[in-house]
């Protein structure tokens, strides 16, 4: 889908979905770092995610709150929840993304939650199938999202209208 926004305009909020301790051994010993990554969203269809690593958390979290605002998508949605079902797939991530009628709630764990409530999505029901790696579980769950098309936008493509698609 192509880039019709501009990240400046948008008012983003970012929530953090893990801070984790890494290391690294050198010669003289251990070298221990932190990543962070990190969801910002609007909450009105525009979500996105960052990767940060520095020697202090509070660095990392700030790397990787840039690095999300660098990779914002723009999420079709159908009301407050997603158009159609559909598996986002990163690596052996495998997110399962059901839509869900209304008063449902958000059905998922934490790590796909925090994507999910930053897109704006009210409404869905999810199910991690593979991998629970936050990392590969984000990228999973954006795949997913960036992968979803409205009927007006199935329509658009193929030059036909709506009521052909259904015919």
């Amino acid at each position: 889908m192509a880039k019709n926004f501009n990240v400046e305009e948008l008012e983003l909020q970012d929530k953090l979905v893990v801070v984790n301790r890494v290391s690294k051994t050198v010669k003289g010993g251990r070298i221990a770092r932190f990543t962070a990554i990190v969801v910002v969203g609007d909450g009105a269809g525009h979500v996105g995610y960052g990767l940060g690593k520095a020697a202090e958390v509070p660095d990392a979290i700030r790397k990787a709150t840039e690095d999300a605002k660098k990779n914002v998508i723009e999420v079709s949605l159908k009301g407050d929840t997603i158009p159609h079902e559909i598996t986002g797939v990163y690596g052996a991530g495998k997110v399962l993304l059901k839509p869900a009628a209304e008063g449902t709630g958000i059905i998922a764990g934490a790590t796909v939650r925090a994507v999910v409530e930053m897109a704006g999505i009210k409404n869905i029901r999810t199910k991690c199938l593979r991998s629970s790696n936050p990392t590969n579980v984000v990228k999973a769950t954006f795949e997913g999202l960036r992968a979803l098309r409205t009927a007006e936008e199935v329509a658009q493509i193929r030059d036909k209208s709506v009521a052909d698609l259904k015919a």
